[in-house]
C-alpha cells in the first residue's frame, strides 16, 4: 500500500503532536528527539512533524509517496525522468530515523516530492543535503 506523506516543520513539537493526535484519533507511530511521524490509517497519511524554531508559524517542509519496495522507488524514478523531470536519488540514506531509499523531484512552485521506502530504523535525525527538505 502507497500513501501520501505530508511533512510539516512545527515550532513546538510536543503541541503538534497532541493535537494531530486528537484530530487522528491516533498517536505517533515514531516520537524522538525533534520529530514525529503518524501512520494514519483513514485518511491513509503519512504525517511527519519536524520540530523547528520556536515562534515560528508552522510551514510545508516537504510532501511524499511512502511506496513499499526499493524496486517501487527505481520504477518511479525511471517514470518521473522519462516524464521529463529532474530528479535526485538517495539510496541507504539515513533520513527520519530511518534507512531510505528515495528519489526527489520538486514541483512547479519548487515545493520538494519524495517517494520513499523505509528500509529500516536508524537512531539518528539527520537531515539530507541542501536544498532538499527532512524526510
Amino acid at each position: 500500500m502507497s500513501r501520501v506523506q505530508l511533512a510539516l516543520r512545527v515550532p513546538d513539537l510536543a503541541a503538534s503532536v497532541a493535537f494531530y493526535t486528537k484530530l487522528f484519533g491516533t498517536g505517533p507511530a515514531k516520537l524522538r528527539d525533534g520529530y514525529a511521524n503518524f501512520a494514519i490509517a483513514e485518511p491513509p497519511l503519512k504525517l511527519v512533524l519536524v520540530e523547528g524554531n520556536a515562534g515560528e508559524d508552522t510551514r510545508l517542509d516537504h510532501l511524499g509517496v511512502e511506496v513499499e519496495t526499493t524496486e517501487a522507488v527505481h520504477a518511479a524514478t525511471t517514470r518521473l525522468s522519462d516524464a521529463g523531470l529532474a530528479t535526485a536519488e538517495e539510496n541507504d540514506t539515513n533520513c527520519c530515523y530511518a534507512l531510505q531509499d528515495k528519489v526527489w523531484v520538486h514541483g512547479p512552485g519548487r515545493e520538494p516530492w519524495e517517494v520513499y521506502v523505509v528500509k529500516a530504523d536508524a537512531d539518528t535525525l539527520t537531515k539530507h543535503r541542501a536544498g532538499l527538505a527532512t524526510g
